[in-house]
């Protein structure tokens, strides 16, 4: 829960800091530029307090780990609803708009997410988990959204490395396997989910493992 809640202060606050004109540089996300990516993070925030009055009296059906659904190709952008999200985005005009509401809605999210019984069972996508499974999941969530925030905003705060290091534990139970000990937390991430393409010395380095490589990029949805 602890977790949770620094990992979404680090990326809210990384929001709040951008200067106006990184709202329309490219982000991490394929096809969004950064205030399409923050448009997308104000929908988390909402899911996030909606899950959470959503209590649930059965047992729970996802943890941390199978919340996630693997995809068999990236996204393109051309969903219906990434494309709603970018018509939001731009509808706001005024960057510190779209920071505001994501201070307003996120500060909502978190303090919901502070008060939360870890044990409390809640409903979101027709499955159920307990509060601090939903929670954990989100911070994967939130780590990986950050590094799209940056990835074209070199002057931009990194994700806390404890962040980085949990998601990186997430992502490896995910798929069964872990990463060579060789790539960074991020470096970990970024190839792991094919944010980034791996180096010629990390195409070894999995190459040698055998059982990950074939299992990459998780595509997760």
């Amino acid at each position: 829960m602890d977790l949770f809640s620094r990992s979404w202060t680090a990326l809210r606050t990384a929001v709040a800091e951008l200067p106006a004109e990184d709202f329309t540089r490219p982000s991490g996300c394929t096809g969004w530029l950064v205030r399409d990516l923050v448009s997308h993070l104000i929908i988390d925030a909402q899911d996030v307090l909606i899950t959470l009055v959503t209590p649930a009296d059965t047992e729970p059906t996802r943890t941390a780990v199978t919340y996630w659904n693997v995809a068999e190709t990236p996204p393109t952008g051309d969903d219906p609803l990434d494309a709603l999200t970018v018509r939001l985005a731009a509808a706001y005009e005024d960057p510190s708009l779209l920071q505001f509401h994501l201070d307003d809605v996120g500060s909502a999210a978190g303090r919901a997410a502070e008060l939360a019984d870890p044990a409390l069972r809640v409903g979101t996508q027709d499955e159920v988990l307990t509060a601090g499974d939903y929670l954990s999941a989100y911070v994967l969530e939130w780590t990986l959204h950050h590094l799209d925030l940056i990835a074209h905003l070199p002057d931009a705060a990194e994700p806390p490395a404890e962040s980085l290091a949990r998601s990186r534990k997430l992502l490896e139970e995910i798929a069964g396997a872990a990463f060579p000990l060789s790539f960074s937390d991020q470096d970990a991430l970024l190839v792991g989910t094919g944010r980034r393409a791996p180096t010629e010395a990390q195409q070894a380095d999995l190459a040698a493992l055998g059982h990950l490589a074939p299992q990459l990029p998780l595509v997760l949805g």
